[in-house]
């Protein structure tokens, strides 16, 4: 008799660790033109770190700062910086998803916690994944606060009026993993094991490649498609790849970007550039690569 499978409704969050949660906050609300809907900090009797919950659209992404010199993110921040700590999947029954992931050869992080307030019981559990990465299961349904015990709602007039142009960011679409080379199907392996994801898609050197650098990447999905993992590896070129520079500053394996979709793409880019982001200039490149003919 095989494992059980693990139902995987979605993507719930994205946790980041950052040096600073308020001030990231800021940025995303300024910039990017998220919600910021829920604080946790010593106000909320929460004394370990200072987390904020911004969200847009179907997208909630978790800012957390860590607030005593033994906390563990402070190992994380120094090694890495900024970055993605846990993809949170929300899932029907927590002790079981976590069960069978260690069954089928995850690492366990965290074991089955339940956490409980007034709005309720929500519950989670933790495994390990690429580099310092993990995969959160979580299970809100009976949870009816604004995101888990320990955040509070933010007033909504704290914020206003908005000083940004909404931007119309709907879903999160995929999250890309950068891996060491030779690993890529590992992590393929590991997703399809563990997860039950297949293969959606797979890139070598020759059709993700410039002059100088390449790149290979293979696209893990869940059966729905909803849940979607490129993973990337260096591919060999003349100059070092932006697969092993990255690994190189970012001191290992870890997310690279976190794609967002949007119903309307040039609006879209057009609000965040009222917002100060910076794009590419894609129509310098292509003038830039005629001129090389």
């Amino acid at each position: 008799m095989g494992l059980p499978d693990i139902p995987l409704k979605r993507i719930d969050h994205v946790r980041f660790v950052v040096g600073n949660a308020r001030q990231s906050a800021y940025f995303y609300r300024n910039a990017f033109g998220f919600d910021v809907v829920a604080y946790a900090g010593l106000e909320t009797k929460v004394r370990d770190q200072a987390g904020y919950v911004l969200r847009q659209g179907e997208i909630t992404f978790v800012l957390s700062s860590p607030l005593r010199a033994d906390h563990p993110d402070n190992a994380r921040l120094a090694s890495h910086g900024d970055g993605v700590e846990s993809i949170a999947l929300e899932v029907e029954s927590v002790p079981e998803a976590f069960e069978a992931a260690v069954a089928r050869g995850a690492s366990p992080h965290t074991p089955p916690t339940l956490l409980e307030d007034a709005e309720g019981v929500y519950e989670f559990a933790k495994i390990r994944a690429y580099g310092d990465t993990t995969h959160t299961f979580v299970d809100r349904s009976r949870y009816r606060g604004v995101f888990s015990p320990g955040f509070e709602p933010i007033d909504p007039d704290r914020y206003s009026p908005r000083t940004f142009h909404p931007v119309g960011l709907t879903a999160i679409d995929h999250i890309v993993a950068n891996v060491e080379e030779g690993r890529m199907q590992d992590w393929v392996d590991y997703y399809a094991r563990i997860l039950g994801f297949g293969l959606l898609a797979s890139f070598d050197d020759k059709d993700i490649s410039t002059e100088y650098s390449a790149l290979m990447s293979k696209v893990v999905a869940d059966g729905k498609g909803r849940i979607k993992f490129p993973i990337n590896e260096p591919a060999r070129g003349r100059r070092r790849s932006q697969i092993e520079e990255y690994l190189q500053f970012h001191g290992g394996p870890g997310v690279q970007h976190i794609a967002l979709a949007t119903d309307d793409i040039i609006a879209s880019v057009r609000a965040m550039t009222a917002n100060d982001v910076s794009f590419l200039r894609v129509k310098k490149c292509q003038e830039k690569k005629k001129n090389r003919r």
